[in-house]
């Protein structure tokens, strides 16, 4: 599918809210096959999420150890996490100790999918994300480990208010980059 009807069709879903604030753009060169084009999402006529460039205005992440040290990132710890360290440690580490260590370890994981995650924006993989939204239905694209799948869908009209509003805990275990389209979009709720 073309740039061009691709851009129209996701314009097509986009809420009724942000029409006229929300907008996408790409550059590709003709000239130079070996360069890929790149990919923007702008807001108010500002470039906020540069696809293959970690100076967009959204925190971007270089590294696991700068996730860890993120004092913003708040991760809730659920008890079976907890007893699965305290049953990995067979009873022998202290009960303050057992939620550290069940924080760290979901850390660990939080900031390796950030990391894959954010390293796969590019304008070809908005493409193929772009198409796949398209074919996939809201709920399947809200739950997605990938970041462009859930700015799509939350940028969507197809969700609603009370969604919206209901989706406040699991936004907190997402990249900055959603975080940051679901701030906009709870603005305009």
């Amino acid at each position: 599918m073309s740039w061009s009807k691709l851009k129209q069709q996701l314009e097509s879903f986009l809420s009724p809210a942000l029409v006229g604030r929300f907008e996408y753009r790409a550059t590709s060169y003709r000239y130079l096959p070996d360069k890929a084009g790149l990919c923007y999402i702008a807001v108010d006529k500002k470039n906020v999420l540069n696809m293959s460039d970690a100076t967009t205005s959204i925190r971007w992440y270089e590294s696991e150890l700068e996730i860890k040290n993120d004092s913003s990132i708040q991760i809730p710890i659920r008890n079976e996490e907890v007893e699965a360290v305290r049953k990995d440690t067979k009873g022998l580490v202290p009960e303050d100790r057992l939620v550290v260590i069940a924080r760290g370890r979901k850390i660990g994981e939080y900031a390796k999918e950030l990391m894959s995650a954010q390293s796969a924006l590019s304008k070809s993989n908005f493409v193929v994300a772009a198409n796949k939204f398209l074919s996939l239905s809201i709920e399947e694209s809200l739950e997605s480990n990938d970041i462009l799948l859930n700015i799509l869908a939350l940028v969507d009209r197809r969700v609603g208010k009370k969604r919206i509003l209901n989706m406040s805990d699991k936004i907190k275990l997402k990249h900055p980059a959603v975080q940051y389209f679901y701030e906009l979009r709870l603005g305009t709720v």
